[in-house]
């Protein structure tokens, strides 16, 4: 069969068909990462091992099929491809039964602190301080967000204070009609697609986890906020008809980019043409699963 596969295959072609199975991989690996994502872990180099494999036992049947065929024949190069989509779709199957996704439960973000990837914020609409409704805290929660989807992702616990210490939603809930975790999500959603817009809006997750009380206190409801990181640029739109704004996640920090820079974060972060954009989407997923 060896004898097949070589008669008449110039060496050329035999070397340039070897690197093509690197992107290959790249390319399969980074769709069944983003399949896989929150599932899962699978690293670019056992993608890469699978599609050499899977390309090597494609043209095995190949050849076994059909003698005559040749290494570059349509026949040849579809099987071969399609035996490695097989073969990255079975450990991806498998893997996904294996592996557990290790995922940081909000007591343990409370234990470990504010970071890069975790914020937390005492309320999202009333100022402690006054005691009133303040719009501007509900500002900081929307930039919070868009910082995170402009980065690598990020988790934001509200009814928190700066030392991890839970105090609840008492205070955010007393300014509403219904004061349930419900009614508090509705207005939540509202808030960022108001601020943020409805596709950005729409990849953020919202939970009401409990969390141990302070001492012997009774466990403690919060609200858990997870961005993803977002293909494209996500701007912040403080009031109507106001300049968008984009806001990035720098250390444990949100900062607003001015123009010049902001231009340049986005050029560099989300190239534009087809396949750069492509690409940092599968970046995007691919980011954020390997962290959670």
């Amino acid at each position: 069969m060896g004898a097949v596969f070589l008669s008449g295959v110039p060496l050329w072609a035999v070397a340039l068909a070897l690197p093509v199975v690197l992107p290959e991989g790249w390319v399969l690996g980074s769709a069944a990462r983003w399949l896989l994502r929150g599932r899962a872990k699978l690293g670019i180099s056992t993608s890469i091992v699978i599609a050499v494999l899977g390309t090597s036992v494609g043209l095995l049947i190949a050849g076994w099929i059909n003698p005559d065929a040749l290494l570059w024949s349509p026949f040849t190069l579809l099987l071969a491809l399609g035996v490695t989509v097989v073969a990255m779709a079975v450990y991806g199957a498998v893997a996904a039964h294996f592996q557990r996704p290790q995922r940081q439960t909000a007591a343990e973000m409370l234990r470990a602190g504010e970071s890069e990837r975790v914020e937390f914020k005492s309320t999202a609409r009333v100022n402690l301080r006054t005691g009133a409704k303040d719009e501007r805290m509900e500002q900081v929660i929307a930039k919070t967000a868009c910082a995170f989807l402009n980065a690598d992702g990020g988790t934001l616990l509200v009814g928190v204070d700066d030392q991890g210490t839970p105090l609840g939603l008492g205070p955010d809930l007393a300014t509403m009609k219904s004061p349930d975790v419900d009614r508090y999500e509705l207005w939540l959603r509202d808030l960022l697609t108001t601020s943020l817009g409805q596709t950005a809006a729409a990849g953020i997750g919202i939970e009401f986890p409990e969390v141990p009380g302070d001492g012997e206190n009774a466990p403690v409801t919060i609200c858990r906020v997870t961005c993803t990181p977002s293909p494209r640029p996500v701007y912040l739109r403080p009031t109507r008809g106001a300049a968008p704004e984009l806001w990035v996640r720098s250390g444990n920090s949100t900062r607003q980019l001015a123009v010049d820079a902001a231009a340049e974060y986005v050029m560099h972060r989300w190239p534009m043409g087809a396949g750069s954009n492509l690409a940092a989407q599968l970046r995007a997923a691919v980011r954020f699963s390997e962290e959670h």
